[in-house]
């Protein structure tokens, strides 16, 4: 007989999602993305970080003050969209542990994902967060958030 207690595929996904996010080195927030097409298949993943050559030891981790990490940082949706390297997006669905921005729904729109699924919206009454919204909606792109049917997931080293 199967195994009954194996998890879905969208708590599949988010997990790699939240497995990038882990990668990050923002002190305040960490995100991670992972695109999948029709078939399962992951076509990419990233995470919020510099873009590469920008040491994450030289540039600013703060969120305020004169010099912050946001004209620097590379949002997860982003950097998923460029981590595929002109991979054909069209129809496939992104898994992203926090709503995306505004910048980032453009993004989205712009490769072709046809859905997006989140886990958090923390930002939701955001002026960025409710125009992502609006441009999701009218370039049809499905949002959903996940509800997943575990807590947590734990991955272990130790496999003997």
């Amino acid at each position: 007989m199967k195994r009954k207690d194996y998890i879905s595929w969208d708590e599949y996904f988010m997990g790699v999602a939240l497995l990038a996010s882990k990668r990050s080195k923002d002190p305040n927030t960490q995100v991670g993305a992972c695109i999948v097409d029709s078939n399962n298949i992951i076509l990419s993943t990233g995470y919020n970080g510099f873009p590469i050559g920008c040491s994450d030891d030289e540039y600013p981790w703060a969120r305020e003050g004169d010099d912050t990490k946001y004209p620097y940082v590379v949002h997860a949706e982003l950097n998923t969209i460029l981590n595929a390297n002109g991979k054909d997006l069209r129809g496939s669905r992104i898994y992203v542990s926090l709503f995306p921005c505004n910048e980032c729904a453009k993004a989205i729109i712009q490769s072709g994902i046809k859905e997006v699924i989140y886990l958090s919206d923390k930002y939701a009454k955001s002026v960025g967060t409710l125009a992502s919204k609006r441009m999701l909606a009218s370039a049809g792109v499905t949002v959903r958030q996940l509800e997943p049917s575990i807590e947590s997931l734990t991955i272990n080293y130790n496999i003997e």
